[in-house]
C-alpha cells in the first residue's frame, strides 16, 4: 500500500511538507529577485513586471488546475495501485498541456497591448510590458510543462524530486537574472527582456531534468498510449477536474488585475508598492504552502484507499497550523515591513504604501491559508466543483466588492482592508464548507 496511505497522518504530512520548504523557499525567491533586479533599471521597470504579474498569474493559474486535475487523476490511481493507468494520465496530461499552452501563447501575443492598456498600462510603462510579455509568452509551453510535470511527481509523493529542480532552477535564474537584465559575466545588458529569458531559460532546465525523473525514475510515460480515442477519453477525465479547479483558481489573479486596475488610478508608484508587496507576502505563505503542495495527493490517495478518518485529521490538523502560522508571520513582517520595502526602493511614497499594505493584511494570512486548505482538501477527495465555487465565492463575491467598496470610502487603503475582511470571511467559510463535504462522504 502506498506510503501516503498507512504512515501516520502527522508522519506523512512532515515528510511529504519538509523536503518542499527548501524548494518553496527558492521559488519565492525566484519571484523576487526578479523584482529586486528590475527595479535596479527603475520604478518604470518595477511597474511595468507590477503590472504583468496578474495576467502572468492567470495563465499561470489555469495551468496549475490543469495540473491539480492530473495529480488528482494520478494520486487516486497510484493509490488504488493502478500504475499503468496513472501512466496513461501522465502521459496523456503533457499532450493536453503541450496544446493549451501552443493557443495561450498565440492569443496572448495577439493581445498584448489591448489587455494592459485596459489595465491601466500606458506610455514607456506600456512599451516594456509589450516587450517582456512577447519573449515570456514564447516560452509559455516550457513553464506550463514544468508546472504539469512537477504536480505529478508531487502525486507519488515525490516532494523530494521536485523541492531539488525548484532550487536549482532558482540558483539558475538568479545568475541569469545578473547576467541579462544588468549585462553581467559577459552577458548582454537587455533590461527587462532579459528577466523574461532568463526565467525561460532556467524553467527549460528544470523540465528536462523533471521529464527525466517522471520517465526513467517512475515509469510515468508511456507513449504506446497515444491514440486519439485514449487521448480524448483521459482529457475527458482531466477536464471534469481541471476546468472547476482552474475557472476558480483564475479568479485570484482575475481579481487581482481588477485591484491593479483599481489601484493604477492612484499612479505608477502606487502599482509598483503592491506588485513587490504581492511578492514579498508569498514569504509568509511559504512554510503554508509546503503543507497545501501536499494536501492534494494525500487526501486524493486516501480518498482512493476509502480511509476518510485520515483524510479528517489531516484537514483539520493542518488547518490549526495554518491560523497559529499565520499569526506569527503577521506579527513578523509588522516588525520588519521598512526594512523589507527599503530592499526595492528608495523612494517615500513606494516605502509607505508598501508598509501599509502589510501592516492592514498581515493578520488574514493565517485564514486565508485555511481558505486554501479546504479548497485543497475538497479537490483531493473528488469534489472540483465545490472547491471552484470556494474560490469564486472569496473572489467574485468578497474580495471584488469590498475592495471597490474600500476605494470609494478610504482610498488605496480602503483596498487593503478589502482584503484583511476578505481572508477572514473566506477563512470561515472554508472550514464550514469542507467540513460539510467530508460529512457526506461518510454517509
Amino acid at each position: 500500500m502506498s506510503k501516503l496511505v498507512n504512515q501516520s497522518v502527522l508522519k506523512t504530512i512532515v515528510k511529504m511538507a519538509v523536503p518542499m520548504l527548501a524548494g518553496t523557499f527558492a521559488m519565492n525567491m525566484y519571484n523576487l529577485t526578479n523584482a529586486w533586479f528590475v527595479s535596479m533599471l527603475g520604478t518604470g521597470a518595477l511597474a511595468a513586471i507590477s503590472f504583468a504579474f496578474p495576467v502572468v498569474m492567470l495563465l499561470m493559474f489555469v495551468t496549475r488546475g490543469l495540473g491539480s486535475g492530473a495529480m488528482t487523476l494520478v494520486a487516486h490511481a497510484l493509490g488504488a495501485k493502478e500504475h499503468k493507468k496513472a501512466a496513461a494520465l501522465t502521459t496523456h496530461a503533457l499532450v493536453l498541456t503541450i496544446v493549451f499552452a501552443a493557443l495561450m501563447s498565440a492569443v496572448g501575443i495577439l493581445t498584448i497591448t489591448p489587455v494592459f492598456c485596459m489595465l491601466g498600462a500606458s506610455g514607456d510603462t506600456l512599451d516594456m510590458i509589450e516587450q517582456y510579455m512577447r519573449v515570456w509568452y514564447l516560452g509559455a509551453v516550457i513553464m506550463t510543462l514544468h508546472i504539469v510535470v512537477s504536480d505529478i511527481i508531487i502525486s507519488a509523493g515525490n516532494t523530494k524530486a521536485v523541492s531539488f529542480l525548484m532550487v536549482g532552477s532558482t540558483v539558475m535564474n538568479v545568475f541569469l537574472d545578473m547576467g541579462l537584465i544588468l549585462g553581467m559575466f559577459g552577458m548582454p545588458k537587455m533590461g527587462i527582456v532579459g528577466a523574461a529569458i532568463a526565467t525561460i531559460f532556467s524553467q527549460a532546465a528544470a523540465l528536462a531534468v523533471a521529464l527525466y525523473i517522471l520517465s526513467a525514475k517512475m515509469r510515468l510515460i508511456d507513449t504506446g498510449v497515444l491514440t486519439m480515442g485514449a487521448l480524448f477519453r483521459s482529457w475527458k477525465k482531466i477536464f471534469k477536474f481541471s476546468i472547476p479547479g482552474a475557472l476558480g483558481m483564475i479568479m485570484t489573479p482575475v481579481s487581482a488585475a481588477i485591484i491593479t486596475r483599481l489601484v493604477a488610478d492612484y499612479g505608477n508608484t502606487a502599482v509598483a508598492a503592491m506588485g513587490v508587496a504581492g511578492r514579498i507576502e508569498l514569504f509568509a505563505f511559504m512554510i503554508p504552502m509546503t503543507v497545501g503542495v501536499s494536501l492534494i495527493p494525500f487526501v486524493a490517495q486516501n480518498y482512493g484507499a476509502g480511509r476518510m478518518n485520515r483524510i479528517r485529521q489531516a484537514r483539520k490538523g493542518t488547518m490549526i497550523f495554518a491560523l497559529l502560522y499565520g499569526i506569527f508571520i503577521g506579527i513578523l513582517f509588522i516588525i520588519f515591513a521598512e526594512d523589507m520595502a527599503g530592499l526595492f526602493s528608495t523612494e517615500k511614497d513606494v516605502i509607505d504604501i508598501l508598509c501599509s499594505y502589510i501592516y492592514i493584511t498581515c493578520m488574514g494570512y493565517g485564514m486565508l491559508e485555511i481558505h486554501r486548505y479546504a479548497g485543497f482538501t475538497m479537490t483531493g477527495a473528488h469534489e472540483p466543483m465545490q472547491a471552484s465555487a470556494l474560490n469564486v465565492m472569496r473572489a467574485a463575491g468578497l474580495l471584488i466588492p469590498l475592495s471597490i467598496a474600500g476605494s470609494l470610502l478610504f482610498n488605496l487603503e480602503g483596498i487593503f482592508w478589502g482584503r484583511l475582511a476578505t481572508d477572514i470571511l473566506a477563512g470561515l467559510i472554508g472550514i464550514w464548507w469542507s467540513g460539510r463535504i467530508l460529512a457526506t462522504k461518510e454517509k
